[in-house]
């Protein structure tokens, strides 16, 4: 449900216009310095409203630390990070109530929850819950010591050219998705286990947590479908594990091989668009013309890539630890 991990464990809690969104994080290891700080740069690239094509909704988005901080320091208590809702237009949702959006949440909350839930911005079920996960994943980079994770965009719409793509969806008044690409470099060999725990297993898991995502590949992905295998398999170079090709996107049999992880995701077109669409009016048990008002994303895909490396850090963190690769006290 909203938890995820064995030994670094979060959990994310909150709703898009409630009061704040934020995670909880057991097993965060004590010793491990950390103000509000060190939370600007992955936050202010997660935020809307400064780049074409994202929500005009800002939030401040600064962590307020609730437990497991003394004296800039973490204890080895469970670490608490809330991120207050101050810019939020509830009545944008209230006109909307009785016809769900083609795309979203909102008809199978509702069937789920019995109409308990809470609709405003798409509730529990808003991207806004990634400020959270963003979070988190802030926590887990500061204990993954050498290793880098890094993800961009390479396409929007299919266009590689991403400006173009954008521009498409902006004159088409519409949505656009994307894929993006995400690269982690310095893993030891060995992490995650066979079958269901694989680190494959584990990421897509965690990725598809993210609201919007569609799919997940390793290395090659699906176009080793049409590939030879002599063509396919990564030559050994030397005992470090070094492969002459990283076809398998540097996972091997579910653990890490020493290769480079490479892996990409597909975000579909915000559901949330200003287009003319169809939907059924629950009230009047009918379909009717249906357009979203409020502000939103023109393109989701545009604020993946730092959540994306937030998931990435949080599962890898966790398997370090299952490893016994990071101690539960970080020394200095």
């Amino acid at each position: 449900m909203n938890s995820f991990g064995t030994l670094f464990k979060v959990q994310i809690f909150g709703e898009s216009h409630g009061d704040c969104v934020g995670v909880l994080i057991d097993g965060c290891p004590a010793g491990l310095p950390i103000q509000q700080a060190h939370f600007v740069d992955d936050m202010e690239r997660r935020k809307g409203g400064k780049q074409k094509g994202t929500t005009p909704r800002q939030e401040d988005d600064i962590p307020f630390f609730k437990t497991g901080v003394f004296n800039d320091t973490t204890t080895g208590a469970p670490l608490m990070l809330m991120f207050e809702n101050n810019n939020t237009r509830s009545g944008d949702y209230e006109k909307q109530r009785a016809v769900p959006r083609p795309g979203h949440a909102d008809f199978t909350a509702h069937q789920k929850f019995g109409g308990f839930e809470d609709y405003r911005g798409g509730g529990h079920f808003s991207g806004r819950l990634t400020a959270g996960l963003v979070g988190a994943g802030v926590v887990a980079k500061k204990i993954l010591k050498g290793i880098d994770v890094n993800a961009r965009i390479l396409s929007i719409g299919g266009e590689t050219d991403l400006e173009k793509g954008l521009q498409n969806a902006i004159d088409q008044k519409d949505s656009v998705g994307g894929i993006v690409e995400c690269v982690v470099k310095g893993l030891p060999v060995g992490l995650g286990e066979h079958f269901f725990n694989s680190v494959e297993s584990l990421i897509s898991h965690a990725v598809f947590a993210i609201p919007a995502i569609r799919g997940i590949e390793f290395g090659t992905g699906f176009a080793a479908a049409k590939m030879f295998g002599v063509e396919h398999n990564d030559a050994i170079i030397d005992a470090t594990g070094k492969t002459k090709t990283n076809h398998a996107g540097g996972v091997v049999g579910g653990y890490t091989n020493g290769n480079d992880l490479v892996f990409r995701i597909a975000v579909k077109p915000t559901s949330s668009t200003p287009k003319l669409q169809h939907t059924l009016n629950w009230e009047t048990n009918e379909q009717e013309d249906f357009s979203v008002k409020g502000r939103h994303d023109l393109c989701i895909a545009l604020r993946v890539p730092v959540v994306l490396e937030a998931v990435t850090a949080i599962v890898l963190a966790d398997l370090m630890m299952i490893d016994q690769r990071i101690p539960r006290v970080i020394h200095h």
